[in-house]
């Protein structure tokens, strides 16, 4: 909850309750909580909107997506995944590395 732990809450809640007093705090919490489901329907709005744009190949879009952070995190995670998918994978007959000393084969009548 954007690191705000339980002895920062209770903090704020103590300074709420001396500010504003009992009396006002219920109202006062009823407004917020009516301005985080006005400002979340609208971000779901937006990218709603940013979807129906986009096409059918965004469908599954998510904004928090669009983060440069998670999309180098993707990228590497997929290029570990197929780091490791090639070198559990059986090579083709005949390819093989060269051993040491070991001379390439060579066909001279193709050159």
């Amino acid at each position: 909850m954007l690191g705000v732990g339980l002895p920062e809450f209770a903090v704020i809640a103590f300074v709420a309750v001396l500010v504003f007093g009992p009396d006002r705090l219920p109202d006062l919490a009823r407004q917020a909580g009516q301005m985080m489901r006005k400002a979340r329907a609208f971000a779901n709005q937006a990218r709603d909107e940013l979807r129906s744009e986009l096409g059918p190949e965004y469908a599954d879009l998510e904004l928090r997506d669009l983060d440069p952070r998670t999309i180098v995190k993707k990228h590497i995670a997929e290029a570990m995944e197929d780091a490791e998918r090639d070198a559990t994978e059986p090579r083709p007959r005949g390819l093989h590395p060269l051993g040491d000393g070991e001379v390439p084969p060579y066909d001279a009548d193709s050159t």
